[in-house]
């Protein structure tokens, strides 16, 4: 493709609301060698060590590595889990070796200290599509110039088209279509306890659905605390500024598309719509 699935989904001004990833559990593994199209299969990781991560059921993995840095693991390894219920946890912890790595037990809090800090995770892995290599890895570096310690590249958060994306902990917000400038103005923001609005895909570890009620009340009430509580039949329930909120979403399918620039087939993907929004009581 002489175009990039980036440049056709926002010519086509296709909606960033309702595509963030919605795994609730996932786990980030330290490993700066370079990443292939399928990163934790692919990797240069031992054996054993890639064998258990490949294993695990109802996790979603991904590689993690600081900006730039592309040779092989040495040393110690950092290690984040991140768990999204109503309250997002995140906890982390350092193995002298990577090997160690299936010893660690996820659900041993002991082993795992919370992590309160922010975090960025910028999709910049090339080798799954060109759009997050070229839109990511600028905005890796100019996060990484301002929040060195916060910033770290990551394999795959989906939604190659909507480049560059990231994933911020521990609020779980997933941001999409930025840049060197924008994104540093969009961490700010949800640093600062706010949601750029025009930029987010959604909050991780929701349906599309969940993810897309919470932007519409949010955007309706200009602002304030709204999390989704699950789904009511065929609406949404979420509470706004302790309030609670009944939102009917319909899901239809859009017109297909290229979904990334390495698949040459059409596909189409979800659309979401309001349909309507009241107080429950």
């Amino acid at each position: 493709m002489d175009v990039r699935c980036a440049a056709l989904s926002l010519a086509d001004a296709e909606p960033l609301a309702g595509t963030a990833p919605s795994e609730t559990d996932w786990l980030f593994v330290e490993h700066p060698g370079s990443w292939g199209r399928r990163a934790v299969a692919e990797s240069k990781l031992p054996d054993h060590v890639r064998e258990h991560l490949l294993g695990l059921a109802d996790v979603r993995v991904q590689l993690v590595r600081r900006h730039g840095r592309e040779s092989e693991a040495t040393g110690q390894v950092r290690v984040f889990t991140a768990s999204f219920g109503e309250q997002a946890e995140v906890r982390s912890a350092v193995l002298d070796d990577v090997g160690d790595l299936p010893s660690l037990d996820l659900s041993d809090h002991t082993a795992l200290t919370s992590y309160d800090e922010p975090l960025w995770l910028v999709c910049t892995n090339g080798r799954r599509d060109v759009c997050c290599a070229e839109h990511g890895r600028p905005v890796a570096a100019a996060l990484a110039a301002r929040w060195p310690e916060a910033t770290w590249e990551t394999t795959h958060l989906g939604g190659h088209r909507f480049s560059g994306t990231l994933l911020a902990l521990p609020s779980g917000l997933t941001l999409g279509r930025l840049d060197a400038e924008s994104a540093v103005w969009a961490c700010q923001e949800v640093e600062a306890g706010r949601v750029p609005e025009r930029l987010t895909r959604g909050r991780a570890g929701r349906s599309g659905a969940e993810q897309v009620a919470e932007l519409h009340l949010r955007a309706h009430l200009a602002g304030g605390d709204v999390t989704s509580l699950g789904r009511d039949g065929d609406a949404i329930l979420v509470r706004a500024d302790g309030e609670q909120w009944r939102v009917v979403v319909e899901q239809t399918r859009g017109e297909p598309r290229h979904q990334s620039c390495g698949d040459d087939k059409l596909k189409a993907a979800t659309v979401y719509v309001v349909r309507s929004a009241s107080r429950n009581w």
